[in-house]
C-alpha cells in the first residue's frame, strides 16, 4: 500500500512539475487547518495545525481553470473522560482520561474554479488525502503519557471540498476551503469515524 501511495504522488508531481504549456502557473501556499472529528456522530474536541505545499493551475477558458495541489498537512481530534476511583463507599473523579488523534497526511487536492472577475474566484472539487502515520496520545492521572499507533483509519482518505480565492496582487493570494465529511475515514469492523476541516491561508504564484 504504501508503494502505491508513493506511486500515485510521484505522479501528481510528476504532472505538475512537467507541464509545458506557457499558460499555466505554478506556487506555493501555507496556513491553517483546523479539523473537526467524529465518532459515529458524537463530535470530538478540535484539532488546529498548519499546512504547506506546491500548486499548478492550468486556465481552461476566460473564466475556468482546473488546479492540483500537493500539501502536508495534520488532522484529528481531542477527547475527554473523568477518571474515577471508588474511596470508601463514594465514587470519586480524580482527573480525566485525554485522547489525541493524530492522522499526518499527503494531501493531493483537485479542483475546478470559476473566475467571476479576474481576481475573485470560487472552486469545487476532491481532496485526496494519504496518511502517512496515524497517532494515538493518551494521558491519565497515573499511567501519564502514552504515544502508539492509531490502527483504525484508512490509508486514502477522500474529502469534498468547496472554496474561494482572492488575487491580491499579480503574484499573492489568500483562499479558504472546507473539506466535507461526507465520507468515512475509518476502516471496516471499526468505529465509524469522519473528519471535516477548513483550511485557509496564502500563496505565491511564480508565474
Amino acid at each position: 500500500m504504501k508503494k502505491n501511495i508513493f506511486f500515485t504522488l510521484l505522479l501528481a508531481v510528476s504532472g505538475m512539475l512537467g507541464a509545458q504549456s506557457s499558460s499555466v502557473s505554478f506556487g506555493a501556499k501555507g496556513g491553517y487547518t483546523l479539523s473537526n472529528m467524529k465518532f459515529f456522530d458524537e463530535k470530538l474536541g478540535s484539532k488546529s495545525y498548519f499546512y504547506a505545499g506546491i500548486l499548478t493551475e492550468q486556465p481552461v477558458s476566460s473564466q475556468l481553470a482546473i488546479q492540483a495541489e500537493l500539501l502536508y498537512t495534520q488532522l484529528g481530534g481531542k477527547d475527554s473522560y473523568p477518571w474515577t476511583e471508588q474511596v470508601g463507599t463514594e465514587i470519586v473523579e480524580v482527573g480525566n482520561m485525554d485522547f489525541t488523534y493524530q492522522f499526518h497526511q499527503i494531501q493531493v487536492p483537485v479542483s475546478v474554479k470559476y473566475y467571476f472577475i479576474p481576481d475573485l474566484s470560487a472552486s469545487v472539487g476532491m481532496n485526496l488525502g494519504f496518511n502517512i502515520s496515524t497517532k494515538l496520545t493518551t494521558v491519565n492521572p497515573y499511567a501519564g503519557e502514552y504515544k502508539g499507533n492509531s490502527n483504525g483509519a484508512k490509508t486514502l482518505n477522500l474529502f469534498p471540498f468547496v472554496g474561494a480565492e482572492y488575487k491580491i496582487s499579480s503574484s499573492f493570494f489568500v483562499d479558504a476551503r472546507y473539506n466535507f465529511n461526507f465520507i468515512e475515514v475509518s476502516k471496516k469492523n471499526t468505529v465509524p469515524t469522519k473528519i471535516g476541516f477548513l483550511q485557509a491561508g496564502v500563496g505565491y504564484r511564480f508565474k
